[in-house]
């Protein structure tokens, strides 16, 4: 007699569980990898905004007058600074003479991130509207 080899429906049923399983256990775990690197991503770019307020203030002896919106003159206005899909738009708040703070609000996929808002100040003083400053400013 010749047997034909080949799956039965139950092999093939057990073997699709078992990839449901693991896409179900990876995919949120990826999905919040990638955030993480996007808000990591997003924090050296405030850091690199913050030293573009610092190089403006020694210029003009003042941080007012520091600007984001086009033609950008100290810095991009979104996060990768780089070009690509943004998932941050930058800011400047709390601008005088003296003082300001720089914002990273998250936009698109990335308003899902815990985190919420990133902020920088002249001192040096970080937050986060969403989380803690360990987790966020890793």
């Amino acid at each position: 007699m010749n047997r034909q080899q080949g799956l039965t429906l139950i092999e093939l049923l057990i073997v699709l569980v078992v990839v449901s399983i693991l896409v179900g256990v990876a995919y949120p775990s990826y999905t919040k990898q990638v955030r993480d690197t996007r808000r990591a991503d997003c924090a050296g770019a405030l850091m690199g905004l913050s030293s573009a307020m610092e190089r403006w203030f020694t210029q003009n002896n003042t941080y007012l007058g520091a600007t984001l919106t086009p033609p950008n003159e100290i810095y991009p206005d979104q996060c990768p600074i780089d070009g690509g899909r943004a998932y941050y738009n930058l800011a400047i708040t709390n601008l005088t003479a003296t003082t300001y703070t720089v914002t990273a609000t998250p936009i698109g996929p990335q308003t899902k991130d815990s985190c919420a808002t990133l902020s920088l100040t002249q001192t040096g003083v970080k937050a986060a509207t969403g989380g803690s400053i360990d987790n966020c400013w890793k």
